[in-house]
């Protein structure tokens, strides 16, 4: 029992922790986990900051990922302010950023637009046949060969509306002339 008396007055001069590190220290004293884990609960919510190695202490903003040095382990009102008003700034430009990004990607959807419009507009011209004129052709009844050449000569070789009347007219020769009647044979009696 005076042990415990002992104990209980001594408490009353035992200061609390001055940062972090030493609420962890005295967090890692506790008898059960469960204890351990709430006072280290209760340390992250007391204490912002964390002390560095050189001296000082340092905040760790998540919203912004990035630290800022202060004073004590947390910090003061201007030290607050200015993080606050960094946080503003990088809002600014997340959104600038953003706007960037897309006005790039709608600019880059609209010259890939512009490069399939031409490319479609190249192939449709290159296989669209360009209409030519027809060849006039004089109505007679049986043309010479230097008559045929005169009126079919001023069409394009190789098109089908100009080598089919030549073809036609070969064709009718070829029949003039297996068609023609043969000599008549000896009748036998």
């Amino acid at each position: 029992m005076l042990l415990h008396m002992s104990r209980a007055s001594a408490q009353w001069w035992h200061r609390a922790p001055a940062d972090f590190e030493e609420c962890t220290e005295a967090a890692g004293k506790s008898a059960t986990p469960e204890e351990k884990s709430a006072a280290l609960a209760q340390c992250s919510s007391k204490f912002a900051g964390r002390r560095k190695p050189s001296g000082g202490y340092t905040y760790y903003d998540f919203m912004q990922d990035r630290s800022f040095d202060i004073a004590g382990p947390n910090p003061t009102a201007d030290e607050q302010k200015y993080i606050d008003e960094q946080y503003t700034g990088y809002l600014e430009r997340q959104r600038r950023s953003n706007i960037a990004a897309a006005f790039a990607k709608e600019h880059d959807k609209a010259q890939q637009l512009k490069l399939e419009q031409a490319s479609l507009k190249s192939e449709t011209t290159g296989k669209i046949p360009v209409p030519q004129q027809r060849p006039k052709v004089l109505k007679e009844t049986s043309p010479s060969s230097t008559d045929r050449s005169r009126l079919h000569g001023n069409c394009p070789q190789h098109t089908f509306s100009c080598d089919w009347p030549r073809l036609s007219e070969s064709l009718n020769d070829l029949k003039k002339l297996f068609s023609s009647p043969a000599p008549a044979k000896p009748k036998k009696s």
